[in-house]
């Protein structure tokens, strides 16, 4: 039976700790659905399928990953997919209070799909999607943060102060 995960996330826009996320569970899952999220309460600086590309692109080199996106409610993509877990992951204690509200709530609205947690390197604990668009916004270096087949993509969508 294959092994089937879900990695959710907004990924606005992905970065070198999501990446080492999605590397790990490709490693431990014979596939990996990384599904970009619509999320209401969110205002995205790339649109959902650019998100989505730029995953396509980090992911390119890992050949059980694929990329989707949807809207709703993530057990009802889980429950679609086949998949029997979803994979988060974790940087500080503050993201795993939520998590586990949220794993809590799939679990009981779909009992059979496990939330798995991985928590990141400590390379990139303190790494998140809002802080790369905030460096970049004022024209900082955000090299070591975003994955390198992206970087310019990202740099010219968000720096708002960078040279020509």
């Amino acid at each position: 039976m294959e092994r089937i995960v879900i990695c959710p996330g907004s990924f606005d826009p992905i970065t070198k700790g999501h990446e080492e996320i999605i590397r790990r569970a490709a490693s431990l899952f014979d596939r990996v659905i990384v599904v970009v999220s619509a999320n209401p309460e969110k205002n995205p600086r790339f649109s959902i399928e650019e998100r989505a590309e730029l995953i396509r692109r980090v992911c390119a080199q890992l050949p059980n990953v694929e990329v989707d996106q949807f809207s709703g409610l993530l057990v009802d993509y889980v429950a679609k997919s086949g998949a029997s877990a979803i994979v988060k992951g974790l940087r500080a204690v503050s993201d795993f209070d939520y998590e586990f509200q949220m794993a809590l709530t799939n679990k009981k609205l779909m009992p059979q799909a496990e939330t798995i947690f991985l928590t990141s390197s400590s390379d990139s604990m303190y790494l998140s999607s809002s802080i790369v668009r905030q460096i970049a916004q004022f024209g900082g270096d955000i090299s070591p943060f975003v994955p390198a087949c992206i970087l310019d993509t990202v740099k010219q969508r968000i720096c708002t102060h960078c040279e020509e």
